[in-house]
């Protein structure tokens, strides 16, 4: 027992003593590490109180080149401050002076007004002294007047007041006339000149087209043929054209009637295929005339291009193209409607380039003015409001819109190019012999416009002529002076104006001549 509690006894002391030893190891360790750290943070400390010097110096030296800096400009803004307190002070100045100049020359004026104030005193004294004996006088020269005249001064007075009158009135008419007469012949002596010009630079070809169409044959054993049996041919031609065939006794020629020129254009070449070809019959007549439609669609498109290229016109709608190809079949007053169209074109081009407007907008407003006139449908407006409208519809500009719905002042007209429009549209159709007109109710117009001067005093003879476009009256030189003959000629236009209903205008022009006839024998 006692063996066994020796060594256990001795291997604890010596693990006491290693622990003893390996603590004092570690102490004597960190004892080495402590003095080492203190050693490091001596030095950082000693390179920061270095760094923290140096970083005080650089910031101590930029404080002072801001404060210099700052120093210098405020001394700038102080010295221009005292520059300009300087340069107020200086006008300041000159104002005082200038003020002290004003005054003294206000007070040498108040003198010199008060002088002249003095002086015109004594002259408005004077010149009432004057006035009085004036007065004295003129009233003793009325008097002598009055003894003299035996009329009082009020009575001579208005005797000489009515001279004056009649010799005032007399010289105002004259005035008025003259006046008259030279603003006429200034301010229309320009747009006369334009309009003429316009006419005479233009020349057209007149159509005069009715609604019936001859259509010729090569003899009379073809009507047999298009009749058909028991007319079916020809039932079968009027149902796809539209067009009455009139087949009578009139040799070698059958009538085709119709008031639509297309129409009556189709069925008249249909005709003319079927009976070089030969064979008439429903099928063939159905066929034939849907080929001719087609044809003249083409045809109408065609007609439209090319009158927009002669024209020179750019960017026309294509409905627009084809409405204008369709003019061609269409005729307003026995006018072809295309060639009037084309010959206002010209003219508003014309009369634009003379008045320093647009030509090319002027044309074109004038090719489309009549364009309500050829209509798909039928429509209850007129021609003009509905051409205005399809041009809105397909983008024309409102220029040209404007001048298409009031070339009939049916509108209101809100640019130049409309009352050229108009004018244009006037001369193109009311011209004599542009358009077709009843004999009887021609030849009537001018009895009346004739029968209108014979109701005037003095008149001896009248003449309407250049086709009922003036009237001439030649009166009696005995009965009618020079000045009751333009009294005359402006009743008679007054009376026109008032009864009668004409196209353009009337021109009245009287004539007056004195003859002295003597016979040498």
């Amino acid at each position: 027992m006692d063996g066994m509690i020796l060594p256990f006894a001795l291997s604890v002391v010596g693990a006491v003593i290693g622990f003893i030893i390996a603590k004092a190891i570690e102490k004597s360790k960190g004892k080495k590490l402590l003095n080492n750290t203190r050693k490091e943070a001596a030095s950082i400390l000693k390179e920061a109180k270095i760094d923290a010097e140096s970083l005080k110096k650089d910031k101590i030296l930029q404080a002072k080149e801001k404060f210099i800096e700052l120093k210098s400009e405020h001394e700038k803004v102080i010295l221009s401050r005292e520059k300009k307190i300087s340069e107020v002070e200086k006008r300041i100045r000159d104002r005082e002076s200038q003020i002290a100049s004003e005054a003294d020359k206000t007070k040498r004026l108040n003198k010199s007004l008060e002088e002249k104030e003095a002086d015109f005193t004594y002259k408005l004294d004077f010149l009432d002294k004057k006035e009085n004996d004036l007065n004295k006088m003129h009233l003793r020269q009325v008097d002598m007047l009055e003894q003299v005249s035996g009329l009082s001064a009020e009575d001579a007075k208005k005797e000489l007041v009515s001279t004056l009158k009649e010799e005032a009135k007399s010289d105002a008419m004259a005035f008025i006339q003259n006046s008259i007469e030279e603003a006429k012949l200034t301010a229309e002596q320009d747009a006369r000149k334009i309009v003429l010009n316009t006419i005479q630079r233009v020349g057209v070809e007149q159509a005069v087209e009715n609604c019936v169409s001859v259509f010729n044959l090569e003899s009379d054993d073809v009507k047999g043929r298009i009749i058909g049996r028991e007319g079916r041919n020809i039932r079968a031609i009027e149902a796809a054209t539209g067009v009455e065939i009139i087949v009578d006794d009139t040799p070698e020629a059958i009538i085709l009637s119709c008031f639509d020129p297309v129409r009556r254009e189709i069925a008249r070449l249909s005709l003319h295929k079927l009976v070089t070809d030969g064979r008439i019959h429903p099928a063939r007549i159905e066929e034939v005339v849907k080929k001719t439609e087609n044809q003249i669609t083409q045809e109408i498109i065609e007609v439209g291009k090319r009158t927009v290229i002669d024209l020179g016109i750019n960017g026309l709608h294509p409905e627009l193209i084809k409405t204008v190809g369709r003019m061609k079949y269409r005729s307003s007053y026995g006018q072809n409607l295309l060639q009037h169209s084309r010959e206002v074109a010209n003219l508003c081009g014309i009369m634009a380039s003379e008045m320093g407007l647009n030509a090319k907008m002027a044309k074109r407003a004038g090719l489309l003015h009549d364009i309500g006139k050829v209509p798909d449908a039928e429509s209850e407006l007129p021609h003009a409001l509905l051409g205005m409208q399809w041009a809105e519809k397909y983008g024309e500009k409102p220029e040209v819109c404007n001048a298409i719905g009031a070339h009939h002042d049916e509108i209101e007209m809100k640019s130049l190019l409309s009352p050229i429009v108009q004018v244009c549209d006037a001369i193109s159709g009311a011209r004599p012999g542009a358009r077709r007109q009843v004999l009887d109710s021609y030849i009537q117009r001018l009895k009346d416009l004739e029968e209108i001067a014979f109701g005037f005093n003095g008149v001896q003879k009248a003449y309407a002529i250049q086709a009922g476009r003036e009237l001439r009256v030649m009166v009696e030189s005995t009965k009618v002076s020079d000045e009751k003959a333009s009294e005359l000629s402006f009743g008679i236009s007054q009376k026109i104006q008032n009864d009668m209903t004409y196209p353009g205008q009337v021109k009245v022009t009287v004539i007056r001549e004195t003859r002295a006839v003597n016979v040498a024998k």
